[in-house]
């Protein structure tokens, strides 16, 4: 038996322990959903703050006051070309989930990390995207960041 839906939306209340996948994933869910995302008990390390600092570069509004963090979701449409280079810090977390939604926009983006970042090997990620159309170049046959895609 199949069940299908024509979902009108989800809304709810889901409270995680502050966990860095968890935290990541809930500042680009919010980013690219459309309206107000609140999200308790975040984890503020470094890589998320770097998805955090990367989704205001894309022109959606994120408010932090130390305790909940509120976002206003732009839809996946609704983000816009930065204008400078998408700064991954360290977290290769943001700019392997990152390029898949920067895969889908109508602008080029040029994302780079910090030395660290800089050295790690993309290809698990551009290899796939290439076959589904995506512009994307980095250094060397491995694809080391920068990486700079055209969706």
């Amino acid at each position: 038996m199949q069940l299908r839906t024509n979902a009108k939306g989800l809304a709810g209340c889901i409270r995680v322990p502050g966990d860095k996948s968890i935290s990541h994933r809930s500042i680009m869910f919010g980013s690219l959903a459309k309206g107000v995302t609140t999200v308790h008990d975040i984890l503020r390390g470094e890589d998320v703050l770097s998805t955090m600092q990367v989704f205001r570069d894309l022109g959606v509004q994120i408010e932090d006051d130390g305790n909940v963090v509120t976002i206003h979701g732009v839809g996946f449409a609704g983000l816009q070309a930065p204008t400078n280079k998408l700064n991954m810090g360290n977290s290769g977390t943001s700019i392997r989930l990152i390029s898949g939604v920067l895969a889908g926009q109508d602008f080029a983006v040029e994302m780079f990390g910090d030395d660290s970042l800089s050295k790690r090997p993309m290809d698990r990620i551009t290899v796939p995207l290439r076959q589904m159309g995506v512009q994307i170049a980095g250094r060397t046959n491995r694809d080391l960041p920068p990486l700079t895609i055209h969706g």
